[in-house]
C-alpha cells in the first residue's frame, strides 16, 4: 500500500509540474507592475504569478499557525 501511495504522489507532482510548465510557456508577455508609485522592470507575467503563488503558499500556513496558537491560548 505504501508503494501505491508513493506512485500516486509522484504522479500528482509530475502533473502539477507539467501544468506549471505549460502556464509559464503560455504566458511570456512582458509586463511591468505598479503599486503605490513604485514599478517593477519588465518581466514575463508568469514570473509575477508564480512568485505570488509561492508567497501565498508560505503565508497561508504561517497564518494558520498563528491563529491556531491564539485559539489554544484563549481556551
Amino acid at each position: 500500500m505504501r508503494g501505491v501511495k508513493r506512485v500516486v504522489a509522484v504522479f500528482a507532482v509530475l502533473i502539477v509540474a507539467l501544468i506549471v510548465l505549460a502556464f509559464v510557456l503560455e504566458n511570456q508577455q512582458d509586463v511591468s507592475l505598479s503599486f503605490l508609485g513604485q514599478s517593477t522592470r519588465q518581466m514575463p507575467v508568469s514570473v509575477f504569478v508564480v512568485v505570488a503563488l509561492i508567497v501565498g503558499m508560505l503565508i497561508g500556513p504561517l497564518l494558520s499557525v498563528v491563529v491556531g496558537r491564539r485559539r489554544l491560548v484563549a481556551k
